[in-house]
């Protein structure tokens, strides 16, 4: 067997490969290949299609977040492992190796996975409503040892207006730890994602930032060079520039479509009656819609919305692999310069009180927003320093400093990309297996070949 190291650096793209010499020598010693992700081209639908070769419509992840249908509730960011259908790679290796140690560095649906070794952020959430910084780990005492090595994660600097590089080179430090004894780690490395969102891919800041991770990482690829193990490094998507927010969901409030209830924390998404609404998700948003008598007349409202390219229906979700029971009745995907927001509220002072606050769990879709403080308020950095300090000393606080204007974005991702140069990349260090592109179902395969073993049929549920 061959020691594996598998780098999901999000979003990496050719473009910017050539500021990062450490990441760019893999490829120099083995190969480079176009890498054909999937639709939505996100983390978790992404990194489920790379680990058990499968599309969305049979390993069920159709994005970061969906309506559980049988909670009445969108919800992002779930963790748990049994989300995910399907055989994971190193699972199919212990069909034939089954001493094969695996560990898995805050890749994503990760608590409850067959790995050996698990890593993943988990903050400590107090009965007084205070959130501190934390992580899960398997086994539970490599928690302390991280904790006293690294210090607690860092969570604040993983997500929300103070993300950095901070976070990227905690998980690079954890991975240095259990790489020499696991046959396969996987290391997720988030950096590129932030300053992309923030300012765009093509400026000065998204070059920074490459070269931020590439400095990062290149102690976690020397060790992997000195115990003899082949590099993977690959990406998700690229970020694309955007100049437009679609609210969806003000469409539907506006015809009609969308109810909302209010209490004392201000209008809240009426799941439970409303006749249709959506759960945005970067450039793609999944619509649910309650009656299938409804479906022609919001089609057709979608379609003429701006910033829409495509409404799919039943047809449109299996030409694209997302026919899936956890998908909407209707899926959309962006313009190449748009992004869907979540919002449904039509007067900013009836806004949830969730809004201004980097909350990912209480928000009905993703909210890429909560990487910036409010520009508008001239006293947003002092409340917010009042705020960490009342955490400091054991009070609640509230960190309501997310801006409502959601113009500051300048980077989205999530439909196919239309330039290869802008999409993600896949590098190999082991020349033995070279090719010129790989579609996100045949990253299994790669992975199998890196580790010296021969390609199986992929298991598929049901089967």
């Amino acid at each position: 067997m061959k020691k594996l190291l598998v780098l999901d650096v999000v979003g990496l793209t050719p473009r910017l490969l050539q500021h990062t010499p450490h990441l760019r020598a893999v490829a120099e010693q083995g190969y480079r290949a176009e890498l054909e992700t999937v639709l939505p081209a996100v983390t978790c639908s992404a990194q489920s299609t790379f680990l058990t070769g499968l599309r969305p419509s049979e390993h069920g992840i159709v994005g970061n977040g969906w309506l559980f249908r049988d909670l009445g509730e969108i919800l992002l960011w779930r963790q748990h492992n049994g989300l995910v259908s399907g055989e994971k790679v190193w699972e199919t290796i212990r069909r034939t190796h089954p001493g094969y140690r695996v560990a898995n560095v805050c890749w994503w649906y990760a608590m409850g996975s067959s790995a050996d070794t698990t890593i993943t952020p988990r903050p400590a959430y107090h009965a007084d409503g205070r959130k501190e910084p934390d992580c899960w780990t398997w086994p539970p005492a490599l928690h302390d040892e991280l904790v006293s090595e690294l210090g607690p994660f860092p969570l604040f600097t993983f997500w929300g207006p103070g993300a950095s590089i901070k976070s990227s080179q905690w998980i690079v430090g954890a991975a240095r730890k259990v790489l020499p004894d696991h046959d396969l780690t996987l290391a997720y490395i988030p950096h590129l994602d932030y300053d992309l969102q923030r300012f765009g891919p093509d400026g000065p800041e998204a070059v920074r930032a490459a070269r931020e991770v590439d400095a990062a990482v290149a102690p976690l690829l020397a060790d992997a060079k000195r115990l003899g193990a082949t590099v993977v490094v690959l990406s998700e998507y690229g970020i694309t520039g955007v100049s437009r927010a679609v609210d969806v969901n003000r469409v539907l409030r506006r015809a009609g479509y969308l109810h909302v209830h209010t209490n004392a924390t201000g209008e809240l998404l009426d799941t439970w009656t409303s006749p249709a609404f959506a759960a945005a998700d970067h450039q793609l948003a999944h619509v649910y819609v309650r009656d299938p008598a409804d479906l022609p007349a919001i089609k057709e409202l979608l379609e003429a919305t701006p910033g829409v390219a495509e409404v799919l229906d039943a047809e449109g979700k299996a030409a694209y692999g997302l026919d899936h029971p956890r998908s909407g009745e209707l899926v959309l995907v962006a313009e190449p310069d748009s992004w869907f927001t979540y919002y449904y509220w039509l007067d900013d002072a009836k806004a949830p009180d969730f809004a201004k606050l980097v909350e990912i769990h209480k928000k009905p879709g993703y909210d890429p927003v909560e990487l910036f403080m409010d520009p508008e308020d001239r006293w947003v950095k002092a409340r917010a320093g009042a705020a960490v300090l009342r955490k400091k000393v054991g009070l609640r606080y509230t960190m309501n400093v997310v801006p409502l204007d959601p113009s500051p974005l300048r980077g989205s991702h999530g439909r196919l990309p239309d330039d290869p140069a802008d999409g993600p990349v896949l590098l190999c260090s082991d020349p033995a297996g070279a090719r010129d592109r790989v579609a996100a179902t045949e990253v299994r395969d790669v992975l199998l070949e890196a580790a010296g073993v021969a390609p199986v049929p992929v298991a598929r549920p049901g089967s």
